[in-house]
């Protein structure tokens, strides 16, 4: 078991720039600290936060375009959010958590690691109701009916959403058909991998107009 980030990174081939390394490394330090107060994420080895928060948002960055306005949908302790503002420096991100704790969470993480990143303490429907983005992102967020239902009034107000979801995304996908919430809606899978170190398999799929 990996005792510190850059190994548990190098076991996986994951290399970051050593300012970012050390920005990512600061974060974990501060979401660990703050999960002992208020649950925020199971992720508290150096193993499980390599191979699922920074290796899923490294995988998220991959689909993303130079310098677009993005918003984290639930972000709850920051991921993919913050690590995205940190090892993608280019991108305009913002965070919203409808829940007041977790949001004053970010708020706090945002400030401690010094990150140009808007945090609105308010459910994704506010936010675009003011503010329109480029982009959407969501892990581990709701099923995609419900987030179809929060997106429908303002889907004027973004371009496109990837949604990391596991390997029950299908019976979501016809679950949402089903209700008719997919309908006016594009869902691709754009990748495919499979979790390091398990058997996970996850998917990013883009949800466009």
């Amino acid at each position: 078991m990996p005792e510190d980030l850059p190994t548990a990174l190098a076991e996986i081939g994951v290399t970051l720039p050593a300012e970012q390394l050390a920005q990512v490394d600061a974060y974990r330090a501060a979401l660990w600290e703050w999960n002992e107060k208020i649950n925020l994420t199971r992720h508290t080895t150096f193993e499980k936060f390599a191979a699922r928060d920074v290796f899923d948002t490294l995988r998220l960055a991959e689909q993303l375009k130079q310098g677009e306005r993005v918003l984290d949908v639930g972000s709850g302790g920051g991921v993919p959010g913050l690590i995205l503002a940190i090892v993608r420096p280019d991108l305009r991100v913002s965070v919203c958590d409808s829940v007041g704790k977790k949001a004053r969470v970010l708020e706090d993480l945002v400030t401690r690691l010094g990150l140009p990143v808007k945090v609105y303490a308010t459910g994704v429907q506010d936010v675009l109701a003011l503010v329109t983005f480029d982009l959407l992102v969501a892990r581990a967020v709701a099923p995609l009916h419900k987030l179809l239902t929060w997106f429908k009034p303002q889907a004027d107000a973004f371009d496109r959403a990837l949604l990391i979801k596991g390997r029950s995304w299908p019976e979501e996908e016809a679950e949402a058909k089903a209700a008719g919430s997919l309908r006016g809606w594009r869902l691709k899978v754009v990748a495919e991998y499979t979790t390091p170190q398990s058997e996970a398999l996850s998917v990013i799929l883009e949800l466009a107009k």
